[in-house]
């Protein structure tokens, strides 16, 4: 499996708390970053659509309390059982990458 783009490593983080839709996706990517990472409507969208075609995201039907003015309109999208698998390796491929830089740099590196 190949390593996720980090900006589909953002998106399927934001999907692993459940189904969203894109803008919802794009909050809570900034959320998460802590406003580091910030999606504009091009990337997420594009993102969406190759990730849905690699089968790693699929469209999902809307919450039973969605509401709002654009409720109706709003596509939403969860993770597949690939989508999980491949944020679950690419993980370990990051704490791995993680580790071994921790171990190159020694406790003195600190700074």
């Amino acid at each position: 499996m190949q390593p996720l783009s980090p900006v589909a490593l953002h998106v399927l983080v934001a999907l692993a708390g459940g189904s969203r839709h894109g803008y919802a996706i794009a909050q809570e990517v900034a959320r998460v970053s802590g406003g580091a990472v910030r999606m504009g409507p091009g990337t997420l969208y594009g993102s969406l659509q190759r990730l849905q075609d690699a089968g790693l995201i699929a469209e999902a039907a809307p919450p039973a309390d969605a509401d709002g003015a654009h409720a109706e309109r709003r596509r939403y999208y969860e993770l597949t059982s690939l989508g999980v698998r491949a944020l679950r390796v690419d993980a370990q491929r990051l704490a791995h990458a993680l580790t071994m830089i921790e171990q190159r740099l020694g406790p003195d590196a600190a700074g």
